[in-house]
């Protein structure tokens, strides 16, 4: 009899613990915390990283839809960094003990201050400190990477930012994956075609903010004959000073391309239905502009 009100004691004190719902391994216990905006409303999707003293990362992850996260991990000291679009990043120290749930509570993420944008007028691309890379899907298993070495452009920064506009020129003929067989099939007519087409060109003068550092970059790219509209996600990265105090604006890019919407639509099959080349390319950009002259 005592036995069972002991045995039904237990379970409920089972049922009702904290760590009830985690599953932790001998000398382990549970972090968690609940991640809010400044007007007490969960961050989802915030990521966070749990490291431990020597400054290795135990786990990562990003946060529920109620800004919630839980993770189980070795008794010990950590730190803890949170970060999330648009908000300045947050760090604590917490001591998880042994079987124990360490809770940071509600932790709140202020409004990141914006980066300071470039003055007006005329910026150009500095090809040493820039690169237009590119990847495709190959056999339907591995990624082939490449890049474009040679290319020129011009940002043209307006008062109002939304206003201004930008131009780029590519040399197709500057293609590199580092395989020269394949770098000149890509120049040929079943792909670039660079005796026809010796140019890629981008015109955009469609600059939205989308809030924080980022924004979007709309504008006609022409490719093998074609234009079509293109939009590059962008990151503004900020101001800086180079070597010789030359002031510096900094963004990465990507955008992700359909060859067919370019008629760059040479196909061939293996034995099996896979395409040896992807349909689509994703294009990543890492852009560092001077001011001209």
């Amino acid at each position: 009899m005592i036995g069972r009100l002991l045995g039904s004691r237990t379970k409920r004190v089972q049922r009702t613990s904290p760590l009830a719902a985690v599953w932790t391994p001998p000398s382990a216990g549970v972090l968690s915390c609940r991640v809010l905006d400044p007007v007490n409303q969960p961050v989802e999707q915030a990521e966070f990283a749990v490291l431990d003293t020597a400054g290795r990362k135990v786990v990562s992850g990003g946060t529920d839809p109620f800004g919630s996260f839980v993770a189980a991990v070795p008794a010990g000291e950590y730190r803890l960094a949170v970060s999330a679009e648009g908000y300045a990043p947050y760090r604590a120290a917490a001591t998880v003990a042994e079987n124990s749930l360490t809770s940071l509570g509600d932790v709140t993420l202020q409004v990141a201050q914006p980066p300071e944008l470039p003055a007006p007028g005329d910026w150009e691309i500095e090809p040493a400190h820039s690169s237009i890379a590119f990847t495709a899907r190959h056999i339907g298993l591995a990624r082939i990477h490449g890049r474009f070495n040679s290319f020129a452009g011009v940002v043209r920064v307006a008062e109002e930012v939304e206003r201004s506009a930008m131009h780029v020129v590519i040399d197709a003929a500057s293609i590199d994956t580092n395989v020269k067989m394949r770098d000149d099939h890509l120049r040929s007519g079943d792909f670039l075609d660079v005796a026809r087409f010796p140019t890629l060109e981008f015109y955009s003068d469609r600059f939205a903010h989308r809030g924080g550092n980022r924004w979007a970059v709309t504008g006609a790219l022409s490719l093998h004959g074609v234009t079509r509209t293109v939009t590059l996600e962008t990151e503004y990265l900020g101001l800086g000073n180079g070597m010789e105090g030359e002031a510096r604006a900094a963004c990465r890019a990507t955008t992700e391309l359909h060859r067919d919407d370019f008629t760059v639509s040479w196909q061939t099959m293996l034995a099996r239905g896979i395409a040896v080349v992807g349909p689509t390319i994703k294009i990543e950009l890492d852009i560092q502009v001077v001011p001209k002259g």
